[in-house]
């Protein structure tokens, strides 16, 4: 007699193999796990990303479809589709990421599927999402607490905000991160760096991640140290525009655009003097855990959830929402570099068991267990 295996499928990510943000990651991460444990896992792919389109992968399934190749209806449309096929799919679970897919649980529950959804971040108040965005974002997220049968948070706070919000229960489960030490120094070469001579900064190059308010703290903090700038964003934009330009002004700031090498991208964090922080929304934020697990001094922004990952101040510093702020917190890690040595020597301890992969899979799978109702 054959045993059942569960399976599951993943909506929402770009695809498999393909990395190019947190989501994609946590696909990898998850799915990998996941079929090592003897769970069948199928996961939609964004057709026009990907030349080859084998079946199967790291016994993976895959499935491509299409999507409306604007910039707003590309993901939303692809999930769309994604969905409909999915309903008339024998999986066990669905699981999506993102809370924009919160409306297309009215078709899971239409076909009685059982599923849960990562809802990620407070992306109803960014500023890229202003207007109708930011009201979207808001529908959408409170339309996931009515269809999906579990609502994943990746932070506590962000269990209180969904509680508050929208007067519903949710389940923590964070994101996860390596443990990694340095491999090949010689990488930040490219750039002419030297180790402990730069702070970093890592992400994309918005508003809520305030590069712009940190590049100005920096150039008024006068530190004969480099700010190496890490990301870009993929379509022409007058925010992003206004950072590169203001960066040409000094020759101590570096954009390196996107880094896609990952052991390249990891060398850049393992060896700047500090890592610096502006994300201003979400839960657990992928960068800065990689910063934590990179063995990073981390200076960030000063917000319940940074505050949260960072445990009130136990493996990193915070500046405030100003230039002032950062401008003096800078003065004030290149005054005391035994501080920094001493936060980079304590800050992987913060990558305590809930945020390693493995803990994180564990955990995706008892809900599985639990919204199928057999092991």
């Amino acid at each position: 007699m054959s045993i059942k295996r569960h399976s599951i499928a993943l909506i929402g990510t770009r695809g498999y193999p393909y990395v190019y943000s947190g989501y994609e990651t946590f696909a990898k991460e998850l799915s990998e796990r996941f079929v090592k444990r003897g769970i069948k896992v199928t996961i939609y792919c964004h057709k026009n990303l990907f030349k080859y389109r084998p079946k199967v992968i790291n016994g993976i399934h895959l499935i491509y479809l299409p999507a409306i190749e604007t910039k707003t209806m590309s993901q939303l449309s692809h999930s769309l589709f994604a969905f409909l096929h999915a309903c008339l799919q024998p999986y066990d679970v669905i699981l999506a990421v993102n809370s924009a897919n919160g409306p297309f649980g009215f078709l899971t529950k239409l076909f009685r599927k059982k599923t849960m959804i990562n809802v990620d971040g407070l992306e109803w108040m960014r500023p890229k999402w202003h207007g109708l965005g930011s009201k979207y974002f808001y529908w959408s997220s409170k339309q996931a607490t009515r269809f999906f049968d579990l609502i994943i948070n990746d932070s506590l706070e962000m269990k209180r905000v969904y509680k508050r919000e929208f007067q519903t229960k949710s389940r923590v489960i964070a994101y996860g991160a390596d443990l990694r030490y340095s491999k090949n120094p010689k990488l930040i070469e490219k750039w002419d760096l030297k180790p402990n001579n730069y702070y970093l900064i890592v992400g994309r190059l918005i508003p809520d991640n305030n590069s712009d308010l940190i590049l100005e703290g920096f150039l008024k903090s006068l530190s004969d140290k480099k700010l190496v700038i890490v990301g870009d964003v993929p379509f022409p934009d007058a925010f992003a525009k206004k950072i590169k330009v203001r960066s040409q002004t000094s020759n101590r700031i570096i954009m390196t655009g996107y880094v896609n090498e990952s052991e390249t991208l990891a060398e850049l964090y393992h060896h700047c003097y500090a890592y610096l922080h502006g994300h201003e929304f979400g839960g657990t934020n992928p960068t800065m855990l990689k910063a934590m697990a990179y063995g990073c001094a981390i200076l960030a922004l000063k917000t319940p959830f940074n505050d949260e990952m960072l445990a009130h101040g136990a493996f990193g510093d915070f500046f405030n929402k100003s230039v002032n702020s950062v401008s003096e917190k800078i003065k004030d890690f290149d005054l005391h570099p035994k501080r920094v040595i001493d936060l980079k020597n304590h800050s992987r301890s913060g990558i305590s068991k809930k945020y390693t992969w493995d803990h994180v899979c564990d955990q995706y799978i008892d809900a599985i267990y639990e919204l199928t109702g057999f092991r």
